[in-house]
Order: structure tokens, then C-alpha cells, then sequence
């Protein structure tokens, strides 16, 4: 019965809303859950501060790099906007700042912070994730590095080249390294890239999904890693001339179309169905949503105000669950708060920062028309609020 009070008073009517509201809110929600990741790690402490859960032991070599990687992949958008004079801006410039200082240390061999790249498969991922945050924010993260600092940064990616994905989604964390090394250095190991394009075309089941591997898997990996991941080694691809770039605008549409589906699973409470493993990544699962808004790609079926009212349901639902942190502000593994059974054996603290991947439309300006537009409702609370709402197809 506890959570009943915290339902009612998370159902904020709309008109109480306001996109300058909404904003705020969800800066602060990213403020929260990412100051004690890239502040410790800055002051080369993340190994010292960053907790681990009760049996996570055996992924201490790799909690540090999910955490880092993670976390940068989810507040480049917003980084990539720059510093500016207002309250928001100045507290993004500081997390420029934080942001650069932590990657040093992250790719510094002599930091006490130097992250794990090579032992184990994991730093595959988080490496990726890495490399998906530079990709994002490449003239506030790479751009400043002194040679040196590059130089590291680049031995770090290259280094996992010692791992090899297996036949799934991983084929694109291999494919998201190789292209940021194309990107920032004009060289690559293009098999990588391409083997994840051609085995993500084979795997594509239709109406915008893909299977993970040859199979489909009924869970949110296609948001948590899939479709923001072509689109990214896809875009490297067009910039560089590569004939793969001719199929970002398919890819991009099948895109459009798993966004349209995932604004519709946003219940009128700000709930989604619970489906499939890692659900621990929280609202991380509408990435693919998040993206498609940030890149101006929604369907004419989904309103920008839509996705903002909703995914600020969502957020709030999550992140102010209780038990949702620890009394030193790090992530706890949970779905609505503290939840321990929802755990795979592959999760640890820092696993948990994929959640941030969720709030990629922060990197759209305060006066873009997702912010300035009046609240909206999203589909199912207009549905079911009796509203006459033209019928879905798949396409």
C-alpha cells in the first residue's frame, strides 16, 4: 500500500505543467543521478566511492567503465549544447569541465581511475558507450584533449579490440568503437561495421524491430542498444563518405516507427509494461524514443509535447520511488526503487547509469518547440480519457 500516496501525487495534471517545468525537473533528475559518477571519477575516487551491491563482487573490474560510459553516453546531448549565462547553462559547463577531467582519467594509464578496456567482455560494452558520448559530444570531449590525452583515449578503444562480440546486439559495441575511431582518427577496422550492419539487416523481423541474433527477444534491448547504435555508426558512415551511409534513411524509419510504438506503451499513470531482462536500466528503455525527439525524427503521429509529458511521467515514477538511491546518492538496482530481485547476474551499481540514455532530448535548447510547446497528453492518457485518437497500424 505504500506506493498508492506516491501514485497520486506523481499524477500531475497537465495544466499544472509547464515545458519550462519539465525541463527543470528532468536537468535535475540527470544532476542527481550523474554528479556522483563524474565528480568521483574527475577526482580520480570513482574506485574508491562507487559502491557495489550485495553478490556483485565478481564485476568490480567492470562497474567502474559501465558506470563512466554509461553515464557520458547519456549527458552528451545535453553537454553538446555548451555553456551559456543562465543557471542551466552554467551548471552544463561545469559538467564540460568534469566531464573532460574524467575522461583523462578514465584513459590514463598512470590514474588510480584507469578503467579495465581489455580483461573480460564487459569492457566491450562500456567501452562502446564511451565511444557513444564522444560520438555525441565530440567538440566538448575531444576536441579540448591535449595530443597526449588523445593519444590515450585512443589506445584505451583501441585495446578492446582483443574482445570479440558474439552474435547479437554486441556486434554493434565493437561497430560504435571502430566508428569513433574513424571519426577522431581517420582509420578503422571497417569489418567490424559492417558485419553489424549486414547482421542487424538479416535480423530486422519488421514493423520497426529487430531480433537480438538470429531470434526475437521480448525486451527493450532494441532501445537500450540496437537502433540508438545504427543510427550512430550510420551517421559516422554518411560523413564519411561510405556507400553503408545510403541506408541511414531506412534505418531511421524503422526508428520512427519503434519511437511512435514506444510513445503508446507510456501508460496514462507515466507506467510501461516491465518485460524482458535488464529492466534495471530503468527509463534507459525509451532511449530509441529519447533519440528519435533529439533529431527533430518523430512521426507526424507523435506530438514533441506528447513525448515530453510523458516521458517526465515516467521519470518522475522511477526516480522518486523510494529506496531508489542510497544515503550517498548512488543508483540502486531497482525498477520502481529498490528492487533486488529484477537483477541479472551481469548487474552491478554501475550498470544502473544506461538510465540517463533515457533523457537524450535534454540536448534539444530550451526554446525548442519540445519545451516551448503546451502540455500535452501522450496517447494512452488521451485514450483513455475517452479522447478520439486515430487508430494504429503497423508499418
Amino acid at each position: 500500500m505504500r506506493f498508492f500516496p506516491l501514485l497520486f501525487a506523481l499524477l500531475i495534471p497537465l495544466h499544472a505543467q509547464t515545458g519550462a517545468s519539465d525541463r527543470d525537473y528532468a536537468v535535475k533528475t540527470l544532476d542527481r543521478i550523474a554528479r556522483p559518477v563524474i565528480q568521483s571519477l574527475a577526482e580520480g575516487k570513482l574506485k574508491e566511492k562507487l559502491p557495489l551491491g550485495k553478490g556483485e563482487e565478481s564485476r568490480k573490474p567492470y562497474t567502474y567503465l559501465e558506470a563512466y560510459g554509461r553515464t557520458l553516453s547519456g549527458i552528451a546531448p545535453w553537454l553538446a549544447l555548451g555553456p551559456d549565462s543562465t543557471a542551466e547553462g552554467k551548471l552544463r559547463a561545469k559538467y564540460i569541465e568534469l566531464s573532460r577531467k574524467a575522461l583523462v582519467n578514465a584513459t590514463d594509464p598512470k590514474s588510480p581511475d584507469f578503467m579495465n578496456f581489455t580483461t573480460g567482455g564487459q569492457p566491450l560494452v562500456d567501452a562502446a558507450f564511451l565511444s557513444l558520448g564522444l560520438l555525441r559530444a565530440p567538440d566538448q570531449l575531444w576536441t579540448p584533449l591535449t595530443a597526449e590525452q588523445k593519444t590515450n583515449v585512443v589506445a584505451a578503444l583501441k585495446s578492446t579490440r582483443v574482445l570479440k562480440p558474439g552474435e547479437n546486439n554486441w556486434l554493434l559495441f565493437t561497430a560504435l568503437v571502430e566508428s569513433a575511431l574513424w571519426q577522431f582518427t581517420g582509420e578503422c577496422e571497417m569489418p567490424g561495421i559492417e558485419k553489424a550492419i549486414s547482421r542487424h539487416e538479416e535480423w530486422y523481423v519488421g514493423d520497426g524491430t529487430y531480433g537480438d541474433g538470429p531470434n526475437y527477444h521480448w525486451d527493450y534491448y532494441n532501445s537500450f542498444v540496437i537502433q540508438p547504435a545504427l543510427i550512430e555508426v550510420l551517421k559516422v558512415c554518411k560523413a564519411k563518405g561510405s556507400p553503408l551511409g545510403d541506408k541511414l534513411p531506412t534505418i531511421l524509419a524503422r526508428a520512427q516507427r519503434y519511437a511512435e510504438v514506444q510513445e503508446r506503451l507510456i501508460s496514462p499513470e507515466g507506467t510501461f509494461p516491465v518485460v524482458g531482462r535488464s529492466s534495471a536500466y530503468r527509463f534507459g528503455a525509451f532511449q530509441t524514443l529519447s533519440v528519435i525527439a533529439l533529431r527533430h525524427e518523430l512521426p507526424k503521429s507523435v506530438e514533441p509535447a506528447a513525448v515530453r509529458c510523458g516521458l517526465n511521467a515516467v521519470v518522475r515514477r522511477m526516480i522518486e520511488a523510494p529506496g531508489t538511491f542510497d544515503a550517498q546518492g548512488w543508483l540502486r538496482v531497482g525498477v520502481a526503487g529498490y528492487q533486488p530481485d529484477v537483477k541479472e547476474a551481469y548487474i552491478s551499481t554501475g550498470s544502473l547509469y544506461l538510465c540517463l540514455n533515457g533523457l537524450l532530448h535534454l540536448g534539444l535548447p530550451a526554446n525548442d518547440p519540445l519545451w516551448t510547446d503546451p502540455p500535452m497528453g501522450w496517447t494512452q492518457r488521451r485514450l483513455w480519457a475517452g479522447e478520439n485518437v486515430p487508430s494504429d497500424h503497423a508499418k
